[in-house]
């Protein structure tokens, strides 16, 4: 799979399209404005840390997109298995970059690589509901916060 790279204002694309958008011009670029285009206006998620309705859905999407470029703006997302039934999109990948953010201390400018598995339903060209599961644990650990727990 790899870089994706969607043609400005498609909105109608297949969900696997859809889902690398978000990941790729949101969270890697920054640019929370995508959930505007890309997520319902009834958006459900279903995320930990992100979980909601409508707009306080989407405000938690645009949050998070902000926290993960501010502590890694140079992520890049690999998606390495993706499955499409339907309305439905399954995919597995991974979030790679460096953590230049403060991240529960300081900027450890260590390595990151960061296991995810993705859900969406996108209905005309939007999600309208998403399940994520980041490892979040992998991220504590490479970053170096797991440790200073210790």
């Amino acid at each position: 799979m790899g870089a994706f790279r969607a043609m400005p204002g498609t909105t109608t694309a297949g969900p696997l399209a859809v889902l690398e958008r978000i990941l790729h011009e949101g969270f890697a670029m920054g640019n929370e404005a995508i959930v505007d285009e890309l997520c319902a206006p009834d958006l459900i998620e279903h995320q930990f840390g992100l979980a909601g309705r409508g707009g306080q859905a989407r405000d938690h999407v645009k949050a998070a997109i902000r926290q993960v470029h501010d502590l890694m703006p140079n992520i890049v997302y690999t998606l390495e298995d993706s499955v499409v039934v339907g309305d439905l999109v399954w995919a597995r990948g991974r979030a790679r970059g460096t953590a230049t953010g403060a991240f529960f201390g300081p900027p450890s400018n260590a390595p990151i690589d960061m296991p995810l598995f993705e859900q969406a339903r996108v209905v005309d060209g939007r999600i309208v509901e998403h399940w994520g599961c980041p490892d979040r644990f992998a991220l504590l650990a490479q970053t170096g916060a797991l440790a200073r727990l210790t």
